[in-house]
């Protein structure tokens, strides 16, 4: 018996989305164009997000062993180093490699002199981190450990990544915050209309004994719905004109001169698709949850 109720009322619904067309229609469009301006968005900040993140990952810090520290007092380094919290990777340096990289930024002419007592340069490691945001913590923490000499890092570099990682979360967020908001108050509006229309209707099934419940879920349904298919659509959407502009943006000379790459479309797509079917079933809810208040505590 629950089943055949479960089945009517799901019925029900399906039967609104096709029996009101044109209210069906101008929710789905503007909530195509809700979602759109959204998706717009959330690719540009998957892409910043995705590039900070490669930044990020480059920005590593020097740590220096003392010049007389014996090869297994420095290997014991490396090894407590990455016992380090929030330490990621520690890459050995050796003097030789040093000397190499010194030659690389300086020239031939300011390393000669060094090349014949390569023994008094220091052996070195290079360290990633987990998250940047433990900069400060983990060269505390390194500076303690025996025989490590210095460090080297740029912690300006570091700051201003952490800024804009920041940034971006935050703009991110309060543009799908807003624009939650104008979808729900879209969706609301629209069901209204199919609502107050059948008002009446509404007021005999209220006077016969139907509950508040079995007259709301076929509107549910409708509002589900019509996030569904606004979702879906505006995936496919958003696929082809990313693919397209992706790729009449790839080899562009900024991005080559930032050595950044757009993430495909195909790596965004489930979290993308998750993320619309979420919002529409979710604004489809709750507008149509609002918009049947007023006719349901009458």
């Amino acid at each position: 018996m629950r089943f055949n109720v479960m089945s009517y009322l799901i019925g029900e619904g399906f039967r609104n989305v096709f029996k009101n067309k044109k209210s069906t229609m101008s929710s789905l469009m503007i909530m195509c164009a809700t979602m759109l301006v959204f998706g717009l968005f959330f690719v540009i900040g998957e892409n910043i997000n995705q590039f900070v993140k490669e930044v990020a990952d480059a920005q590593g810090i020097r740590v220096f062993v003392k010049t007389d520290a014996t090869e297994s007092e420095v290997e014991e380094v490396g090894r407590e180093i990455l016992g380090v919290e929030g330490v990621r990777t520690a890459e050995y340096i050796s003097k030789e490699e040093g000397l190499e990289s010194m030659r690389e930024t300086l020239g031939d002419d300011i390393v000669a002199g060094y090349t014949d007592r390569v023994d008094i340069l220091p052996a070195a490691y290079e360290v990633t981190l987990t998250d940047l945001e433990l900069n400060e913590q983990v060269q505390e923490n390194i500076l303690q450990i025996p025989n490590v000499d210095s460090i080297e890092s740029s912690n300006k570099v570091i700051s201003q990544v952490i800024r804009l990682a920041k940034g971006v979360r935050v703009i991110t967020g309060a543009i799908l915050i807003l624009l939650v908001i104008i979808s729900i108050a879209i969706i609301s509006n629209t069901i209204k209309l199919t609502v107050h229309a059948r008002r009446r209707e509404i007021s005999i099934m209220k006077y016969v004994g139907a509950t508040n419940s079995f007259i709301r879920w076929p509107f549910l349904v409708e509002g589900v719905l019509i996030g569904v298919a606004a979702g879906i659509l505006s995936v496919a959407i958003i696929g082809v004109a990313y693919t397209y502009i992706a790729g009449k943006l790839s080899g562009a000379v900024f991005l080559e001169m930032a050595n950044w790459k757009l993430i495909e479309f195909k790596d965004m797509f489930n979290l993308i698709l998750t993320v619309y079917l979420a919002l529409g079933i979710g604004i489809g809810m709750v507008g149509s949850g609002i918009s049947m208040r007023k006719y349901l505590d009458v």
